[in-house]
């Protein structure tokens, strides 16, 4: 595929991010799309204008982001796009379905165990009664994204491992009748732990960002809380800000 790629000289900013722009745009509207290949250093900047040192440093860049991917004998290759949620009451299975990104999920654990302080606080039922936990990997394109662990109700939905792995969570929730209101949710960051790292295929130590929520039906009844880790280099929560009248 041919791009209009080009750079302002006159501009302050620098070439190669100039370039590494335009390459990230291409990627994020599909005209790059994951295991296409960008050609090679020499074509690009002759096509530019640019020296091979500022094409270098525009696709380390993007290498550094995760976007782009430096294969021996095969050359530059687009991985994904980073996937850039809204924050709002939906999935992450649908926001990457959405995106184009092909979902996939691994089932790590799907039991019924006591609820902890947190969990009997956010679900409103008392510490020890029992509740259902789910820890599940959420893949895009065959690659790890997040690590999801959600505590339900006991006997709000059949929570069978094969649906789970087949579809989203609150997919499930909305097909039994539940009809998701509201919910409470607060993001952060950390440095991932050994075991993190190793489900996230990430080096310990790096960053994630978390997700905690609460879900709400219309009645008001807590009916699901999430505890959400994801990969910083490939993931981002988008916020629309208002400014009060």
């Amino acid at each position: 595929m041919t791009l209009r790629l080009g750079v302002d000289r006159s501009s302050p900013v620098p070439l190669y991010f100039q370039l590494a722009q335009q390459l990230e745009a291409a990627i994020e509207r599909g005209a790059l799309t994951p295991g296409s290949l960008l050609g090679n250093e020499i074509d690009l900047a002759g096509r530019l204008g640019l020296s091979r040192p500022t094409v270098r440093q525009a696709i380390q860049s993007l290498v550094d982001k995760g976007l782009l991917v430096r294969r021996r004998g095969v050359g530059t290759q687009v991985v994904h796009s980073q996937v850039k949620r809204p924050v709002e009451l939906s999935s992450l299975y649908d926001d990457l379905e959405a995106a184009g990104q092909r979902p996939e999920t691994r089932v790590l654990r799907n039991t019924v165990e006591p609820a902890s302080a947190e969990v009997a606080a956010a679900l409103a039922v008392a510490e020890g009664d029992e509740v259902h936990r789910v820890e599940r990997l959420r893949l895009a394109h065959g690659e790890p994204m997040a690590y999801l662990v959600n505590h339900l109700p006991t006997g709000l939905l059949d929570l069978d491992t094969e649906r789970l792995e087949a579809t989203g969570l609150y997919r499930l929730m909305r097909a039994t009748g539940l009809t998701l209101h509201s919910a409470r949710q607060s993001v952060g960051a950390r440095a991932a732990t050994d075991e993190e790292a190793g489900r996230l295929a990430e080096p310990p130590g790096a960053p994630l960002l978390t997700m905690r929520r609460t879900t709400f039906d219309d009645t008001g009844r807590a009916v699901e809380f999430g505890a959400h880790v994801y990969r910083a280099s490939r993931y981002s929560f988008e916020f629309q800000l208002l400014v009060r009248p």
